[in-house]
């Protein structure tokens, strides 16, 4: 079977098995917040496309929001969008680094990807490592009974259990660095939520249907504004939404998210 994978700009073709009850999450989500209240948000690769239509959003909304990029020339840019730049390599952060640095922060969105765009080394360090290092750091508060802020994780429908020819190694690297961390973050205890929409694309979000996370077929997609407003109303709730949270382009609007 052949189906379209997408998180951030890299899409891809990749053939995968679905087993069943892969993605019931280990365990309940905690209470966090109220609906009304102001977060401080860390935005990890907020230069993004996808970032760059969340920041403004999560300004709109009375949101403090702090975003994570490597490249000084961009700061112009983000502060544009409203957000406070956080100047930090993925690939350099330590574990204890990331502790320090979340738990200043009600919640963080991991919005950040190489997705194979730079090689197999480049997105083994950035996708996988960079990703896990980030947990490691939600571990090490959770562990030491310090603040954990929640973590939302974008990523693609059906990453959890998707493969691809290993001989393509960009796309290997990107779609095992994917699965390896959601099926990591699905056990955390602390609130989590991976979102995963299908293909993404340019266009307006118009409105949302959640479906089953399980390989898409080629014709369904996901507004790149529509995970925006996801991210905007998960984060404006008491408590965040169901995990994993598999979305594409329907009629509803985002406030019906279970």
């Amino acid at each position: 079977m052949q189906f379209y994978l997408l998180a951030g700009p890299a899409a891809m073709v990749c053939a995968c098995q679905i087993g069943e009850g892969v993605c019931t999450p280990a365990a309940p989500l905690l209470r966090w917040g109220g609906m009304t209240d102001k977060k401080k948000i860390l935005y990890i690769g907020g230069h993004g496309k996808v970032g760059q239509l969340t920041t403004p959003k999560l300004v709109d909304a009375g949101h403090d929001v702090h975003s994570l990029i490597r490249n000084p020339e961009q700061k112009a840019e983000i502060e544009k969008l409203g957000a406070t730049p956080v100047m930090a390599d993925i690939t350099e952060q330590t574990v204890g680094q990331w502790a320090e640095l979340f738990a200043a922060y009600d919640a963080v969105v991991w919005g950040a990807g190489n997705g194979g765009r730079g090689g197999a080394d480049l997105t083994w360090a950035v996708d996988r490592d960079g990703a896990l290092a980030t947990l490691d750091a939600m571990d090490k508060l959770q562990q030491e009974g310090k603040k954990v802020p929640a973590y939302v994780m974008i990523s693609y429908v059906g990453s959890q259990v998707a493969t691809t020819d290993p001989a393509d190694e960009k796309w290997y690297a990107y779609v095992e660095s994917k699965k390896e961390v959601d099926n990591r973050l699905v056990q955390a205890s602390y609130p989590h939520l991976i979102l995963k929409p299908a293909m993404l694309t340019e266009e307006p979000a118009k409105g949302i249907e959640q479906i089953e996370d399980k390989m898409l077929k080629e014709s369904l997609t996901s507004s790149r504004e529509l995970v925006a407003d996801v991210i905007v109303e998960a984060l404006g709730r008491e408590n965040l939404p169901e995990s994993p949270l598999a979305f594409v382009d329907g009629d509803n609007p985002v406030s019906s998210i279970k």
